[in-house]
């Protein structure tokens, strides 16, 4: 037996000796240096891959997908590459231009009538090579789909034909989700079928794809998908919750692990074929990884005299890397951020994938992982974006220290704090209520609370309210006033969401307060102003309206006791006197040039 024991140790040893001795030199002390990347960012963990020609040579998991409970990252592991969606998005649009359905440099709404753009001339010159590249005009608009998320796609096409361009058409580059998310809307009208049956169909089945999808649904099905996290205080890992991206998915929608993306890296380094079948049209894949639009001058630094250029493809960023070229694209969504890149003239690609918001992981990742294959001399890249963020935030901290106070102190609110409640709507971004509850003010749009804390006069900060902790005074955010019109009611909301134009306006509308259509008898009636007979009816049972000679019937809305405002007039509000016998007497007509009375008839 002891001899059997011997023989059997003997036989594993030279077995792990020989594992070791064909283990691939560049990827030895990998593991050492990403412990110091999760610990140096206080991430919870990411997953990479490395491919190279056409066969995954490096893929493994580093710290954990559930940080809580210290469950492990895995190559398997689902997280969120946000819009490393858009080369999918763009390769089905050269897929229909293969197959004669379109041009990359017609009109696109040559094919998508419905989508409407600010102008005229967008209207009529703008091109899916445009969108494919970021060169619309358009600035990114991205609060009118974070803040204002949608289940609707239609609702999302609606909202662009009201978003204002800061430049001319092809006159720089602007990144901007809308134009990845109307192209998916492209792909589905002339296909029939919806922009994720093609990216199943058309990618992920030839591609052997079978665990990534497009939703929180789908992802948090999977028994190997990560949570999100965040770093908060600089040193402390929190959970995010998930956010649902489905409305304007062709943007960034995707789940995936570093095991499948590695197959569609694959298939960019092989000219859009993976074992010899063709995937994606090699026109297309030639185009989209060729500078389409400058990004900026993209000029070497002196302490990084070899990374230069900086261009966009369709859906790919592309730079020169230390002497190489290299194509890459980046995501971030609540809780995770990714990298997908490859070096086509080396036939190398490398996929990071982590569950950190807003992470440098990725890039550091990816850095220190091409170095080695590209065999190129060491650089500490952690310690130097590290040094550089440290850099950033004491220069940060600086400036608040100089800046100058321009608060008038001691100032207060014109109104009451309820005369600002109500909903505020932009038809370019959407509807968010103002609401207030004890003594403060909160904006509630579709995803966030925002607590309105005073500055000064009509003017409030927006502060993020956490959904399990309350409110975060860490982080402070837009800022937006109140506008009121002559008579002294709140009229709208002006906010910088977009920094590259003008405020957003957001006008206001009363919300609508509860009463039962038996209330509502007691103002129905004939009025009398200056001869003028004006009536008072009930419609429907349950709607008052109000009926002036020549004029349309107006929907009077209560918003408070016996005061109703006119639906579609911004600004007019209707107020009933009542006696001590509960009967009406009068209406006041509050209007921006002046208050009339009506007398009721008997």
């Amino acid at each position: 037996m002891r001899k059997i024991l011997t023989l059997l140790f003997i036989v594993a040893t030279m077995t792990a000796n020989a594992q070791r001795n064909q283990e691939d030199k560049r990827f030895i002390g990998l593991d050492t240096a990403f412990a110091r990347v999760l610990k140096t960012w206080h991430a919870a963990g990411f997953a990479v891959a490395v491919v190279e020609k056409n066969k995954v040579v490096y893929a493994k998991g580093f710290g954990y997908r559930d940080y809580e409970n210290k469950i492990a990252v895995t190559p398997n592991t689902l997280f969120a590459i946000g819009s490393c969606t858009k080369a999918f998005t763009a390769s089905l649009i050269g897929i229909l231009r293969k197959d004669g359905k379109l041009s990359y440099d017609k009109p696109v709404r040559d094919y998508l009538p419905e989508l409407k753009f600010f102008n005229d001339e967008m209207n009529n010159k703008i091109t899916l090579r445009d969108m494919m590249s970021h060169r619309t005009g358009l600035p990114r608009h991205d609060y009118a789909w974070y803040l204002f998320s949608t289940a609707s796609r239609d609702t999302l096409l609606q909202r662009i034909q009201y978003m204002e361009p800061s430049a001319g058409l092809r006159e720089k580059w602007q990144y901007n989700n809308f134009m990845f998310f109307a192209q998916g809307v492209v792909v589905e009208k002339l296909s029939g079928k919806k922009w994720e049956d093609n990216v199943r169909e058309k990618i992920f089945d030839p591609l052997g794809m079978k665990k990534s999808n497009f939703s929180i649904e789908d992802l948090i099905k999977n028994n190997d998908a990560a949570l999100g996290y965040e770093v908060k205080n600089d040193s402390i890992i929190k959970k995010m919750d998930y956010y649902h991206i489905d409305a304007i998915g062709p943007a960034g929608c995707i789940n995936s692990n570093v095991n499948e993306m590695a197959n569609w890296v694959i298939t960019w380094i092989n000219n859009g074929k993976f074992e010899g079948k063709e995937i994606i049209p090699e026109d297309h894949r030639n185009e989209a990884i060729s500078s389409e639009m400058i990004i900026g001058g993209g000029l070497p630094a002196k302490e990084k005299p070899d990374i230069y250029f900086s261009d966009y493809g369709f859906g790919w960023f592309l730079a020169s890397y230390r002497g190489h070229y290299r194509v890459e694209h980046g995501g971030n969504i609540d809780g995770f951020s990714a990298s997908t890149s490859f070096f086509p003239s080396d036939s190398i690609g490398i996929i990071v994938l982590s569950n950190q918001n807003s992470s440098s992981v990725p890039s550091i990742v990816r850095n220190l992982i091409a170095d080695r294959m590209l065999k190129i001399k060491y650089f500490d890249w952690n310690t130097d974006l590290k040094n550089n963020v440290e850099k950033a935030k004491k220069e940060e901290k600086d400036a608040k220290k100089s800046a100058v106070k321009t608060e008038k102190p001691l100032t207060k609110p014109s109104h009451d704090l309820k005369d600002y409640e109500g909903l505020y709507s932009n038809a370019g971004y959407g509807t968010l209520e103002v609401q207030l509850q004890r003594d403060s003010l909160f904006a509630i749009t579709g995803t966030h609370v925002l607590w309105l804390k005073h500055k000064q006069y009509d003017i409030f900060e927006t502060i993020e309210k956490d959904s399990k902790e309350g409110i975060d005074t860490t982080e402070n955010g837009a800022v937006l006033q109140f506008l009121m019109n002559t008579s002294g009611d709140i009229t709208s909301i002006e906010v910088n969401l977009e920094p590259a134009v003008k405020p957003i306006s957001f006008a206001r509308t009363p919300k609508a307060k509860d009463i039962s259509p038996d209330s509502l008898k007691k103002y129905a009636g004939n009025y009398e102003l200056s001869g003028l007979e004006i009536k008072v009816l009930i419609k429907d049972g349950k709607t008052l309206t109000l009926s002036v000679p020549g004029q349309p019937e107006y929907e009077l809305v209560p918003v408070d006791t016996n005061k109703f405002s006119i639906k579609t007039l911004t600004g007019f509000t209707i107020k009933f006197t009542v006696n001590d016998k509960n009967e009406v007497t009068e209406l006041f007509s509050v209007q921006p040039n002046g208050t009339f009375k009506a007398t009721r008839k008997k």
